[in-house]
């Protein structure tokens, strides 16, 4: 087989393995598992895809920071949603940011992450699709989640608790796959959380660049200062 030929073979296989994540339902068992055997591979697989959405996010995490919180950004507090391998993370960092808290539901793909030296703390087993018992609320600046909003992986309604344990007046950005948009109807929960007050959309950048084979929209939403965000549990 010549180079060329392992090339495409190494593509088609990391796409097979997209495919595969996307097909499990949100299933936490079948996605760790999943992700156990992926985390080796991750990287580069993604890189094989053309993925780009972590520059993508983190770019306009720094231009939100910038515009509309101030302070130096070594003194933001950032938690990355799904945080996988620590590919956002790594670019939060290049763009100045040091305080950066991450959590996935693979605590393999989390080792990985906390070999790039980036993350203050990074939590393995912890399924967005559920109550992030661990985060207590309005602990963050900036919440990002990259590729965590996808088919087979979180529902749109793990916003409610991203918005939780941002602060008010804080942000939540993240990324959609084109797809996945549009088979959630996320447009229609967006509104919800809106009359809800749990989030405020302030930007969307429709069809941006993701991976090679489609697009996504890339979404800044606000938390309202009287956000109706569920409350911490009383003791």
């Amino acid at each position: 087989m010549n180079t060329l030929d392992q090339r495409t073979t190494a593509e088609e296989a990391a796409r097979e393995r997209m495919k595969t994540s996307h097909a499990l339902d949100g299933d936490p068992v079948r996605l760790a598992y999943l992700y156990r055997e992926w985390a080796s591979a991750f990287d580069l697989d993604q890189a094989r895809v053309g993925y780009c959405g972590p520059t993508i996010v983190a770019e306009l995490t720094g231009a939100v920071q910038t515009a509309y919180l101030a302070g130096q950004r070594n003194a933001i507090a950032i938690l990355d949603a799904g945080c996988g391998t620590g590919l956002v993370g790594v670019e939060l960092a290049r763009l100045g940011f040091r305080l950066i808290d991450g959590f996935d539901l693979s605590e393999e793909m989390v080792e990985k992450a906390r070999q790039t030296g980036v993350y203050r703390h990074a939590r393995g087993n912890v399924d967005l699709n559920g109550r992030l018992s661990d985060y207590s609320s309005a602990s963050y600046d900036l919440t990002v989640c990259c590729g965590v909003l996808t088919l087979g992986h979180v529902g749109p309604d793990g916003l409610r608790e991203l918005a939780r344990v941002t602060r008010p007046n804080g942000f939540v950005i993240a990324s959609t796959r084109k797809s996945y948009a549009e088979t959630t109807f996320f447009d229609d929960e967006m509104r919800r959380l809106q009359d809800e007050g749990v989030l405020v959309p302030t930007q969307c950048l429709r069809n941006g660049r993701y991976v090679a084979e489609e697009d996504a929209h890339y979404w800044v939403f606000r938390v309202p200062e009287n956000t109706s965000a569920p409350e911490e549990p009383r003791l």
